[in-house]
């Protein structure tokens, strides 16, 4: 197990520098960062002596040395629309996306995989099928369609909800939460469901494949045949062989949750990073965007290693090296 770790953190540092050149080489090619830091006004001679401080006139390897150093140590650069630390402000906007992923993430496990498990044993019943066609409603709509809809009916026509916003939040030191809150947890509701119903979606289609192909079997017709009662056959077997690929796909699908809030930021005006990189690539702020990549991928990295650790728990057949006791 402890080889495996080290294995696992040598390649994700493998993949953090190779996500870190993307980053450099891409937005290297955006634009003069100078053009976005000064005005008509400024001087040859000025314009001169930023790039000296910036080090853009030093040779490409060091700027890219410079650059994933001062990742490594949490300096991610000063914004050049808002003149601030980059590091600072995705502090500020960090806790808004982690608790909207998380919300949908839970709603979409909660929802997910006990409607899986219902379409996969009650086939015929008008409850699955409504839940297939929920399930085809959320594949097939847009993101930005499914959160608009939500709010024509639950902000604009009922008033139940808030349409945008974060609510009232309390401040905890360095993290900000809407949980502790009622008009908090409220903003919470219309954003966490359109964020998580394709995955809902995902994970109760995945969930009902997989039960269906288990349940087809030969060791749960043998567990039939010692008169298990059917409980004890669908969840103490069948569905604890089903989560392994969904545990898979669900960290998958929670580094997606978190790339990809951008849409349902956008439409809610939800105070997050997805909102605050959004306003980056109008303005063509290079540090936020490239701080941006830099911690999806980190959090995808992460995410992954907690899944592969995760196998071995949920099925003990699985061993770490690839080969089964």
């Amino acid at each position: 197990m402890l080889a495996f770790v080290i294995r696992r953190l040598v390649q994700s540092v493998v993949v953090m520098l190779v996500v870190s050149l993307i980053a450099f080489v891409m937005f290297r090619f955006i634009g003069d960062p100078v053009d976005q830091m000064v005005g008509l006004e400024t001087t040859l001679e000025e314009r001169a002596q930023l790039r000296e401080q910036l080090g853009l006139n030093d040779p490409l390897p060091v700027q890219f040395w410079h650059f994933v150093s001062k990742a490594a140590q949490g300096n991610l650069g000063i914004s050049y629309q808002f003149k601030r630390p980059v590091a600072q402000m995705i502090g500020e906007r960090l806790p808004a996306t982690l608790e909207l992923s998380f919300v949908s993430a839970v709603f979409a496990l909660v929802a997910g995989i006990p409607m899986g498990v219902y379409t996969a044993l009650r086939r015929e019943s008008w409850l699955s099928k409504m839940f297939l066609t929920v399930s085809l409603v959320g594949i097939s709509l847009p993101t930005f369609l499914i959160g608009i809809l939500l709010i024509f009916i639950f902000s604009v026509n009922l008033q139940w909800l808030p349409s945008f916003g974060r609510g009232q939040v309390v401040d905890l030191g360095w993290w900000t939460t809407g949980f502790l809150t009622a008009s908090g947890l409220k903003a919470l509701i219309l954003p966490s469901i359109t964020l998580g119903l394709f995955q809902m979606t995902l994970i109760m289609r995945l969930v009902r494949s997989e039960m269906l192909e288990v349940l087809r079997t030969d060791y749960i017709k043998f567990a039939r045949a010692r008169g298990l009662k059917n409980r004890a056959v669908h969840f103490g077997h069948a569905l604890k062989n089903t989560m392994v690929p969904v545990i898979t796909i669900t960290g998958l699908q929670l580094g997606s949750i978190i790339a990809f809030a951008i849409i349902t930021e956008t439409v809610f005006q939800w105070p997050g990073m997805g909102l605050l990189f959004l306003q980056a690539v109008q303005n063509v702020d290079i540090p936020i965007m490239a701080a941006y990549l830099l911690l999806i991928a980190f959090l995808f990295v992460v995410i992954n290693l907690i899944v592969d650790l995760l196998y071995v728990v949920v099925d003990p057949r699985i061993r770490i090296g690839g080969a089964e006791a």
